[in-house]
């Protein structure tokens, strides 16, 4: 049972539920877990945090990440500091931070380290020396791994480190459903208890917003269909812009026909993309790196041998190509990519060891986020943001493998370091104005819970999809995005006439799933607007229409701000510290 504190509220509402604490984290991935244990230890665990969560803490998606965890640990022997910042610029198509890059590649070793000495059992070489693989547009081998489970392991060794602390509780299976600002400072977090089906308001002096991405915006996605970018779409209305949310990226070894990640580690450990004459095609679109290219242009290359009709016919319009791993032999494959083996057997019936994987381009990752600073710090007082719900702008126009789950450690421990300094200021509590908690509750629990018309929210999520992948897709053109636009807009219509069936309060999904197409609507409508309007191609944004990148007009980063009328565009400069762009070749 949790310990609440009750209020009255006004006439259609009787009470209101409030927990206060000194820190709210929204989201318990990577990014999450690793603030909240950096807030345990510089605090000496006295600062009181609330630990918010849509599953349990250990399903959070971090724990599908497979390949590993960029940094420089090598210095010395092939690689360091600049090469890094230099691959993850180039990578980003010059559009990335360079402060942010370089505050990204001096922090990441360090992060390894760290979660060496907590016990996370990276893989080994013979010597006993961490082991790090090649990855996609890296220059040196810098690809951490623990085999191809790195994101579980990562998340358990912050999982275990933070069973070591007390003052936190833990709200899991909960839904938050709006952030409360008022005069642009922070004053608390609605959630919906589904185990109760109460909505209850969190009061704290700080926010850490760390809820991972959008990807169930598209049909065809690695994610796990509870990410559903809420925490960026309640940024998004409570005043905070979304920046560069037009560039989302796309991963090119999808399995067909679940869209499961197989990792960018099977291209590091040496596997080949073929096409259906079994031809390598990657020299002829990235000739120096081959498999190993960014995942942008293996993206493009794979969709356009398929349009040229050099795919692999696949179910329902997903024609693929193949991932071959079987000159790799069984002892590499067992040894490092135990997961792939496995996921291939128990969802095609097929063995890698013998047989090659049916992969085609697959969203995987948003590169734009939640605007802040390079300490992760939001326009909203008292907010920060971390890992993939964020642009610090580290990633730019497309990301690097390895570099997100680096980017959550990274931010998860500098927003946290941050978030202790601000506590040690003693901020006042703000006040939780009770008007904006009984306008929310009434919002959940009777403006939407009662709605009652004749579509089927479920549809219109289908649709949405369906709608995202035909014109957000690898390649894009005007045409096509204002079609789309013009269809979202109209789904955003049909959404007002949507029937709840589900008019129960405990364990009621039908009503969080409403929820989340409501933000994913929001979400599209945002990013689509910013792909209409960047007249070019920079990056995982390839217009038909615009087919050369512009650094004159276009090297800047788009911001959208929400209205009620619809997103509102402005722009904000790209920082340039030690590379001038050039062009991007490899």
């Amino acid at each position: 049972m949790r310990d609440w504190e009750l209020f009255c509220g006004g006439e259609q509402l009787t009470m209101a539920q409030v927990a206060t604490h000194d820190v709210i984290i929204l989201g318990t991935g990577l990014a999450g877990l690793r603030a909240a244990v950096e807030i345990a230890r510089k605090s000496g665990d006295s600062i009181n945090m609330a630990l918010v969560s849509k599953v349990q803490l250990m399903r959070a998606h971090s724990v599908c990440a497979e390949g590993g965890t960029a940094a420089v640990l090598r210095e010395g022997e092939g690689d360091n500091f600049d090469l890094h910042a230099w691959d993850t610029l180039k990578g980003s198509d010059f559009l990335a931070d360079q402060d942010v890059i370089d505050a990204f590649v001096r922090r990441s070793p360090e992060e390894i380290r760290l979660l060496d000495r907590w016990g996370l059992p990276w893989s080994r070489r013979e010597d006993g020396r961490i082991l790090q693989r090649p990855f996609g547009g890296h220059s040196y081998p810098r690809a951490t791994m623990a085999a191809d489970k790195t994101g579980f392991f990562e998340m358990q060794t912050l999982y275990d480190e933070l069973m070591r602390y007390k003052n936190f509780t833990r709200y899991e299976e909960v839904f938050a459903s709006s952030i409360i600002a008022e005069d642009g400072k922070f004053c608390g977090l609605t959630i919906m208890d589904l185990a109760s089906g109460d909505l209850v308001a969190l009061r704290a002096k700080a926010l850490l917003i760390s809820s991972g991405g959008l990807g169930t915006l598209y049909g065809f996605t690695t994610y796990s269909q509870t990410v559903s970018g809420d925490g960026q779409a309640m940024a998004y209305r409570a005043g905070m812009a979304l920046e560069d949310p037009e560039f989302v990226q796309f991963h090119p070894t999808g399995l067909v026909p679940s869209g499961i990640l197989m990792t960018e580690g099977c291209r590091g450990e040496g596997g080949y993309l073929r096409n259906k004459d079994g031809d390598r095609f990657m020299s002829k679109y990235a000739p120096s790196k081959m498999e190993l290219g960014p995942r942008d242009i293996i993206s493009r290359s794979e969709v356009t041998e398929i349009l040229e009709g050099r795919g692999f016919k696949g179910p329902k319009g997903l024609d693929y190509v193949h991932l071959d791993l079987t000159h790799l032999g069984a002892d590499r494959i067992n040894h490092a990519l135990p997961l792939i083996r496995e996921v291939c057997m128990k969802f095609l019936g097929l063995d890698p060891i013998t047989t090659p994987i049916p992969v085609r381009a697959v969203a995987h990752y948003s590169m734009g986020g939640i605007e802040c600073d390079i300490t992760g710090k939001c326009k909203v007082d008292g907010v920060w943001a971390a890992g993939e719900v964020a642009c610090v702008s580290l990633h730019g126009a497309n990301r690097l493998g390895t570099n997100s789950t680096a980017e959550c450690l990274v931010w998860g421990g500098i927003s946290g370091r941050e978030i202790v300094k601000y506590m040690q200021t003693d901020p006042v509590l703000p006040d939780l104005p009770q008007e904006r908690v009984n306008a929310e509750e009434k919002r959940v629990f009777s403006d939407i819970l009662n709605k009652n018309g004749d579509e089927n929210p479920y549809q219109i999520r289908r649709e949405l999809r369906e709608t995202v992948d035909e014109h957000l897709g690898v390649f894009r053109s005007g045409d096509s995005m204002q079609e789309g636009k013009d269809k979202i807009w109209k789904l955003a219509a049909r959404f007002e006439k949507i029937k709840v069936v589900d008019k129960g309060r405990v364990y009621n999904t039908n009503l969080m799933n409403v929820l989340e197409i409501a933000n994913l609507l929001d979400q599209a409508k945002a990013m689509i607007e910013a792909a209409l309007n960047r007249e070019e191609s920079r990056g995982a944004h390839a217009r038909r229409d615009f087919t050369t990148r512009d650094d004159k007009k276009w090297l800047k980063h788009t911001l959208v701000n929400y209205t009620p009328d619809g997103p509102q565009l402005d722009y904000k400069p790209v920082t340039i510290t030690n590379w001038k762009p050039v062009e991007r070749k490899y």
